[in-house]
C-alpha cells in the first residue's frame, strides 16, 4: 500500500474508519499503566485519541500526511493532545527501551518489513511496558470484509509467538471477531490479537 493509497483513503471528509477506537484497544486499553505511549500506522487516529483521553502521552507515526491531519482534527474535536510525526516505517527513527506501550492496529507491511518492526517493536519497549496489537491473519482472504488482498501482507501466530517469547503473554486470540469499523472493516473478520508485557 503506497503514500498515495492511504492520502487518498484519508483525504476525504468522512473518516475511513470511523471515529471510535478498536474494539480489542477499547478492552484492553484501560489496563494499561499511565506512560508515553507510541501507536504506529496509526491512519487517522481513531485509537491514538482514545488511549490520549485516558491520559496517555501518545505518538503517532504514519506516512500519510492526509491522515495525520485526521489525527490532529480528531484530537481537537475530542479535546486531546496527540502527537503526530511523520514516519515511514522503512526508515524510522526506532530507539531501544524507548516507549512504555507500543499499539499496532490492522497496521499490514510487505513480509521484510512486517518481521523488521515486530523485532524493533520488542527492543523499543521498556521492560515492564506492553504491546497491544490486532491484525489480520492470513485466513481473513477468505473472509473479504477488510485489509489486504494480500496474502504476503497479512500476519501468522508464530510471528508474534516467535518474536515475543521471552514476554508475558496476557492475552492471545486467533480467531473469528465481528468488525463494524467505518466503510472499511464491515463483518465477520479473522483477526490475530495480542497483548504482552516485556519481562
Amino acid at each position: 500500500m503506497t503514500k498515495e493509497h492511504w492520502n487518498k483513503h484519508f483525504g476525504q471528509e468522512a473518516f475511513a474508519y470511523g471515529k471510535e477506537p478498536n474494539a480489542f484497544i477499547q478492552e484492553k486499553g484501560p489496563l494499561l499503566s499511565q506512560g508515553n505511549v507510541l501507536a504506529i500506522a496509526e491512519g487517522e487516529g481513531r485509537n491514538a485519541v482514545y488511549l490520549a483521553a485516558l491520559g496517555h502521552n501518545v505518538t503517532t507515526w504514519d506516512y500519510s500526511t492526509a491522515g495525520l491531519e485526521k489525527t490532529k482534527q480528531l484530537a481537537a474535536e475530542k479535546g486531546v493532545h496527540v502527537d503526530t510525526k511523520y514516519v515511514d516505517l522503512n526508515e524510522a527513527p526506532w530507539e531501544a527501551e524507548a516507549w512504555d506501550h507500543i499499539t499496532c492496529v490492522f497496521g499490514h507491511f510487505e513480509t521484510d518489513l512486517r518481521e523488521k518492526t515486530l523485532k524493533q517493536i520488542e527492543q523499543a519497549v521498556k521492560t515492564g511496558g506492553s504491546f497491544l496489537c490486532e491484525v489480520y491473519s492470513t485466513e481473513q482472504l477468505d473472509y473479504k470484509t477488510g485489509g489486504p488482498r494480500d496474502i504476503n501482507m497479512l500476519y501468522r501466530p508464530e510471528e508474534f509467538l516467535t518474536t515475543f517469547s521471552d514476554w508475558k503473554i496476557k492475552h492471545f486470540f486467533v480467531g473469528e471477531v465481528e468488525r463494524q469499523e467505518g466503510k472499511l472493516h464491515q463483518g465477520l473478520s479473522h483477526v490475530i490479537q495480542f497483548y504482552g508485557v516485556k519481562k
